[in-house]
């Protein structure tokens, strides 16, 4: 087999699994569990009442939609729990931004996170390349669970059927992200 065929082939390859991994994160993250290392919200019990709550979305996930989550998550969270309402204590919305490169070389364009493949050109033709910034966000926030109101006016206090029914309508799941 040739160089060039050889050549060719891997950016078929190359091509057909950048095709993939962009079709599965074409979509934002849909309210779910998180998996390992994964997109969704996560929570960890931290006494009784207080809990640490986060949901990570992928960068098709806008900054508005990952605090909703996170809200909602809490909301679902105190109710499983027997309480009402929960006081938000502590709140975090974390950006990560990374850098998508975009290459293109022998007439075809691959993409490559944080740096370019070294692949080795006889011809030494020119590169053309662009450079994407993607960015995730995470939200976190510790709550304690109350039943009852809190104070009337407290900005961290949140009625969890409240939220449910006001954030809820905006909730895509993962059945329905996959339509």
């Amino acid at each position: 087999m040739s160089r060039h065929v050889r050549s060719r082939l891997a950016q078929i390859v190359v091509i057909i699994v950048g095709a993939a991994v962009l079709s599965a994160c074409v979509t934002p993250t849909p309210y779910q569990p998180a998996p390992p290392r994964g997109f969704g919200y996560s929570e960890e019990r931290l006494d009784g009442n207080k809990y640490r709550v986060s949901f990570r979305g992928n960068a098709q996930t806008p900054r508005e939609t990952v605090e909703d989550y996170l809200l909602y998550r809490a909301a679902e969270l105190t109710l499983q729990n027997g309480f009402t309402h929960f006081i938000v204590v502590g709140r975090d919305t974390e950006a990560k931004t990374s850098y998508r490169y975009w290459i293109d070389h022998y007439g075809g364009r691959g993409w490559f996170y944080h740096g370019f493949p070294h692949w080795y050109d006889p011809w030494h033709r020119p590169w053309a390349y662009d450079v994407q910034p993607v960015t995730t966000y995470t939200a976190t926030a510790e709550i304690i669970m109350v039943k009852g109101p809190h104070e009337d006016g407290d900005l961290r206090a949140f009625d969890a059927q409240e939220v449910l029914l006001q954030v809820g309508p905006r909730v895509v799941r993962p059945e329905q992200a996959k339509q």
